[in-house]
Parts: C-alpha cells; sequence; structure tokens
C-alpha cells in the first residue's frame, strides 16, 4: 500500500490533533486544579479516557514504522520516474536511452515525432517514438536491455513491418512511454477548465 505525502501528513496531524485533544479532555484546563467533586463524578470517565489515551500513544510507534516503510518503499518506485525540467527534455530523454541501447545492439535508432505527454494519477507519461532496421534477435536484446534500464520505459506501441527479405532485417517503429513527476504535464484549458 503506497502513502501519499498528502495523507502522510494528515495522518500525522490527526495524530497530534488526537493527544492534544485527549489532554484537554483531561481537564487541564488554564492552570486551574479541578475540584474533587467534579474528579469524583467523572472518574470512571477519565479512567476510560486515560485508557484509551495509552492505546493510541502504544499504536504510535507502530504508525511510525508503517509510515517509515512506506516513505522507503515509495522513494525506491520513485527512484526510476525521469528526472528533466520539461516534457521535452524527458522525451529527449527517452530516445538517448533508446540510441544508447540500440548502439549496443548494433542498431542505428532513430528518434522521429512524439505524442503529447498526458497525466498519469500522481505522475505524468511523456512519449518517443523511435524507428530502426533490425534483425529478430536484435530487436529481442533490444527489448530485454529496455527492461533492465532503471528508469520506468516501457514500449507503448510497436509496429513491425517486413524489410529486406535476402538480409532477413524488418523496419521497426516504436512508441516509447516514460514515467516523469506530474509537474511537467501541461494543464488543460478550455471550456472544461472552469
Amino acid at each position: 500500500m503506497i502513502v501519499s505525502t498528502r495523507n502522510q501528513r494528515a495522518l500525522i496531524i490527526l495524530a497530534v490533533v488526537l493527544v492534544i485533544a485527549a489532554i484537554a479532555e483531561l481537564g487541564f484546563d488554564s492552570g486551574t486544579a479541578p475540584t474533587a467533586q467534579v474528579v469524583s463524578l467523572n472518574s470512571d470517565q477519565l479512567r476510560q479516557r486515560v485508557a484509551l489515551l495509552r492505546q493510541t500513544a502504544a499504536a504510535l510507534p507502530v504508525r511510525e514504522a508503517f509510515l517509515k516503510q512506506s516513505n522507503a518503499d515509495l522513494a525506491d518506485r520513485e527512484r526510476g520516474i525521469i528526472q528533466a525540467a520539461t516534457a521535452a527534455e524527458a522525451q529527449a530523454q527517452l530516445v538517448l536511452t533508446a540510441q544508447r541501447l540500440g548502439k549496443s545492439n548494433g542498431l542505428d535508432v532513430r528518434g522521429t515525432d512524439s505524442a503529447s505527454p498526458k497525466a498519469f494519477g500522481e505522475y505524468g507519461i511523456v512519449y518517443a517514438t523511435i524507428s530502426f532496421d533490425c534483425h529478430i534477435e536484435q530487436l529481442l536484446n533490444f527489448l530485454a536491455d529496455l527492461s533492465r534500464e532503471p528508469e520506468l520505459i516501457v514500449p507503448s506501441e510497436e509496429h513491425i513491418v517486413s524489410g529486406n527479405a535476402k538480409e532477413k532485417t524488418m523496419g521497426v517503429r516504436i512508441i516509447l512511454a516514460g514515467v516523469v513527476p506530474k509537474k511537467l504535464i501541461p494543464e488543460k484549458k478550455g471550456l472544461g477548465a472552469f
């Protein structure tokens, strides 16, 4: 389960508010001591509230450990997000990664047009289209190498057309998708943006 930063802050604030409310309910008002009559009338309620406060305090270390583990898991998963100043730079990084992997597999990877970036929950997705001619084993090696990259890059669409039958090559066009921070995705403006 992934807890967003906003939800983490809300849990911490809730815990602080509960502790303050419990202290306030115990009768600690502006320095005046409670009278013996009020304490004797509400002693059962005070005991129950103290027991509840102790249970809440006992659960706090478990919640903090859960929060710490959730933050570590989220940081581990977000390591693969492409870091760039703009969506165009992120698209260029996709093409550069593909060219680097292509070169290691003996491919001449060319970048072509790119689709517009899209929002994807708390993140964004950028696209880059690449094309090259290759043998089947070169394509398989390229896709395997792509899956081992630390960045979250996947082939979104593949188009394979027959190439040179004599040399057993084919033409490949792949649309790559990469995960980026949502701030890189431009906001849509228009009639629906009221």
